[in-house]
């Protein structure tokens, strides 16, 4: 089963879970960067209260508008990495999930010094958190990968590309997609969504870090397995 989601900066958990349930996850990154989506940036949650506030990744587009997320640079690799890591530890040192939390961060903050591709810390970012939850999936990029034009035409391509007998489609998706073109190249279409209550308050808004610093990896594990 294949899940094709852009990079997202500690994605939310309703992203996170539909990856989870994926065996390939194919890593969009040949597509144009919005600045007003989560690709560069996460909404994190307060330990005592309700109120969230954004943790972002100052980002240059070189090709203006028309820059793909793969060409998106960091405007200041250092100054990000300590930022990221003192935000972070701000929001969430009072969990007494923290401390396991943060030792999985480093390889994260280490990679700053090491890249200047926005891309390339968001990815990281993403599989930092499946792997806190257990995926053993396969990561595939779109920029190496052969597919038409076409919103849905390019998922089906995209699929066919990585061998995926089924196409793990969430609630945005449902707004745009042509199922047939699905049927026709003989690719399952799968409907995916979360609940709203308890552990998955705010899960489509907010990063998934923070049901992790609420709850810990176990719970959260336990919930995004009965969702699938």
């Amino acid at each position: 089963m294949c899940a094709i989601h852009q990079p997202n900066l500690l994605p939310r958990l309703s992203t996170v879970a539909k990856l989870l349930a994926a065996d390939v996850w194919v890593v969009l990154d040949d597509v144009q960067h919005a600045r007003r989506d989560y690709q560069h940036r996460a909404r994190l949650g307060f330990l005592d209260s309700t109120a969230t506030r954004w943790l972002s990744l100052p980002t240059h587009l070189p090709n203006g508008r028309a820059t793909l997320i793969r060409d998106a640079r960091l405007t200041d690799p250092g100054r990000t990495r300590r930022r990221v890591e003192g935000v972070l530890r701000e929001q969430y040192r009072a969990s007494p999930f923290w401390p396991a939390f943060a030792e999985l961060l480093r390889p994260l903050l280490d990679l700053f010094e090491v890249t200047g591709r926005t891309a390339t810390i968001t990815e990281a970012s993403t599989l930092l958190l499946l792997n806190a939850l257990g995926w053993s999936g396969r990561v595939v990029r779109s920029s190496n990968l052969a597919a038409g034009a076409g919103r849905t035409q390019r998922l089906v391509d995209l699929c066919r590309a990585v061998g995926a007998g089924a196409y793990l489609c969430g609630t945005g998706g449902s707004r745009y997609i042509e199922p047939g073109r699905f049927a026709d190249a003989g690719v399952e279409l799968r409907w995916f969504a979360v609940p709203c209550a308890g552990v998955w308050a705010g899960s489509r808004s907010v990063s998934a870090v923070h049901a992790l610093m609420l709850h810990g990896p176990a719970k959260v594990r336990q919930h995004v397995e009965a969702a699938r």
